[in-house]
């Protein structure tokens, strides 16, 4: 199965959205991870939830492919992105991220999830396992929602916005 990456080849500014994602990806796989060490019940499905409801959105904003990104395009191109969205079968692009539809994201790696509540309870290594397999669910969810971008993308024949620009945290004593 080939990576959002090798599905990008061949197109510069897909690539780079994609490099933009996985940051993103990784960062909030992390926070999952993390959560998911954590012995308290229900704690890393909140967390799990919150991560994939801002990451959904700001990762399909890389691409273009919000709900009101989408809205702004001219009427062809518009029907064009919802025809490629129908072809590739995301659930995802395209819409206002709700609860119902993380939760259907969530039901795709459910199995996963599970193990990573029963492990939890098993002292030190049980976190552990648990705290990876958080890390790999997120991990997983975002790397298909990346693959399904970039086939919209492709199918669409989408022109991609310009990067957001990047904010940066000023340190005092420091321009």
């Amino acid at each position: 199965m080939a990576t959002a990456l090798e599905l990008a080849q061949g197109d510069e500014r897909l690539v780079a959205a994609v490099r933009r994602g996985r940051r993103m990806l990784h960062g909030k796989a992390m926070v999952a991870a993390a959560a998911s060490a954590m012995p308290v019940p229900g704690l890393d499905w909140a967390v799990d939830a919150a991560v994939l409801s801002r990451l959904i959105p700001a990762v399909s904003a890389e691409f273009g492919l919000t709900a009101e990104q989408i809205g702004r395009l001219e009427p062809q191109q518009r029907d064009q992105v919802q025809k490629a969205v129908n072809m590739v079968g995301s659930v995802l692009i395209g819409k206002f991220i709700t609860r119902d539809l993380v939760l259907k994201a969530a039901a795709a790696v459910g199995m996963r999830l599970t193990t990573k509540q029963a492990a939890k309870y098993v002292p030190f290594a049980g976190q552990a396992i648990s705290a990876l397999v958080g890390y790999s669910a997120i991990r997983f969810l975002g790397e298909e929602h990346l693959k399904d971008c970039v086939r919209v993308a492709r199918e669409a024949q989408l022109v991609l916005p310009e990067p957001a620009p990047r904010k940066r945290l000023l340190l005092p004593g420091r321009a």
